[in-house]
């Protein structure tokens, strides 16, 4: 395997990035996770404009775009093959102090491509007694601090589920550890606003835009309400749901989960940059 790093491509074996890099001392990172399908990345265009703002957001200097998506280029064809594939570009605040202040040395980049594998498409998922901080310095970008996360996907496997939703400090539906979540409800459906403080997801931005969805607050006792239920996310699609806790749900059998689904591969299908 071949990965970018800080301006070149390296042998796996070889990439090195110091033990002192802000995105493993501090968590002073972030990223995107970008589908390729066939060797073609999906959405490429708006994952380089979240990777922006989440620099922006996070202090840092902003990231050369064309930089990037050479580097995306690159990796592709040094990694030939992959039918679907999970294409992770990882930008930190680079070599730094071991307390919080940053570093003069620069940025680090790494883009890595890694095989994945189709979901299946309907799943169960728990609900979380963690919240998200709406009002918290982070929220909104897509950082390298993932450790909530990974605390709550473990809990959701500890419950054969594959996913965990958290409700935000106020109550409310807010997402999923790496996915967002839609409801239908009186043949609506209905999505958590930003303001709730998940994340501006590419997939969701997708759906809502074509198939009408609307953001409003939902308390989280929505999920004991909803007639359907699904999630999105770039490795996801549209996947529907059909247990959450131990409340079943349609499923696949939901119509607009199913029309949700359709739409999303016919339209991602026709454009590969959105």
């Amino acid at each position: 395997m071949k990965i970018w790093l800080d301006g070149g491509l390296k042998d796996i074996e070889s990439a090195r990035v110091s033990v002192l890099d802000h995105g493993l001392t501090v968590g002073d990172g972030i990223f995107e996770t970008v589908k390729t399908v066939d060797g073609k990345p999906f959405a490429l265009t708006r994952h380089l404009d979240r990777l922006a703002r989440s620099a922006r957001g996070l202090g840092l200097p902003a990231p050369d775009a064309g930089e990037v998506r050479r580097a995306c280029e690159a990796v592709i064809d040094a990694n030939p093959g992959l039918p679907l594939g999970r294409l992770r570009i990882t930008y930190t605040g680079g070599h730094g102090p071991l307390g919080s202040d940053r570093g003069d040395r620069g940025t680090t980049l790494v883009v890595a491509l890694g095989e994945a594998k189709a979901r299946p498409d309907s799943t169960a998922v728990i609900t979380v007694p963690w919240t998200r901080n709406e009002r918290g310095a982070l929220t909104g970008l897509k950082t390298t601090s993932y450790a909530e996360n990974v605390v709550a996907l473990a809990r959701a496997h500890e419950h054969g589920a594959s996913e965990a939703l958290f409700g935000n400090t106020v109550g409310q539906l807010c997402e999923g550890t790496g996915s967002n979540v839609f409801v239908v409800l009186g043949g609506e459906i209905l999505t958590p606003p930003l303001a709730s403080g998940c994340l501006a997801g590419i997939t969701r931005e997708l759906v809502a835009e074509w198939t009408g969805a609307r953001e409003t607050d939902l308390p989280l006792d929505v999920l004991e309400r909803a007639d359907e239920v699904f999630l999105t996310s770039s490795l996801r699609d549209v996947q529907a749901v059909h247990r959450v806790d131990d409340r079943e749900l349609p499923g696949v059998e939901g119509p607009l989960t199913a029309k949700a689904m359709r739409l999303f591969a016919e339209r991602s299908g026709d454009d590969l940059d959105p």
